[in-house]
């Protein structure tokens, strides 16, 4: 027979996480410079023809906006690097990341290369590329030194033993 006070003294819990509030507000930060851009660029810049294979100097200014994050986009993962080499070990650099990082910047640097340049996507993603191999590079020379977290022989465990009575 079942204890109906020790049903009602167990309760459910449905914990849903809740969003982290620094991650909403650097969405919001992301959306509200971005629509602070489109608004400046479009309420100050003339639509005037312009060189270097844009018909408008809109497009230019928001070229070089877009090569400038792209750039620091590609360049953030060099910030590892450093600990990387101090450490000798590239427990913080995922290989499939980086790989994706520099394949991304050989695509499109041989897309902006096919045909008429397209000097926006060559620089940026050009830099990107380098910068993955660079990267691949110190993740090659030290992925031997990291040492392996699959050994779990002398760590401790929170399992309950039998013991031999």
């Amino acid at each position: 027979m079942v204890n109906a006070n020790a049903i009602r003294k167990r309760h459910i819990y449905i914990s849903v996480p809740l969003p982290n509030v620094k991650v909403i507000l650097l969405l919001v930060g992301e959306i509200v410079l971005f629509a602070v851009i489109v608004v400046i660029t479009m309420l100050t810049i003339s639509e005037h023809k312009m060189a270097m294979n844009r018909p408008y100097r809109a497009a230019v200014v928001i070229g070089i906006i877009c090569d400038v994050f792209n750039v620091i986009m590609y360049s953030s993962p060099l910030f590892i690097v450093r600990d990387v080499i101090r450490t000798k070990s590239v427990k913080y650099m995922p290989f499939h990341i980086l790989l994706a990082n520099f394949m991304n910047g050989c695509c499109w640097t041989a897309y902006a290369l096919i045909g008429k340049i397209d000097y926006f996507i060559l620089i940026s993603n050009g830099l990107g590329a380098f910068f993955g191999l660079v990267q691949l590079i110190v993740y090659g020379k030290y992925r031997k030194t990291t040492p392996k977290d699959d050994d779990h022989s002398n760590k401790a465990t929170n399992e309950v033993q039998l013991s031999n009575v």
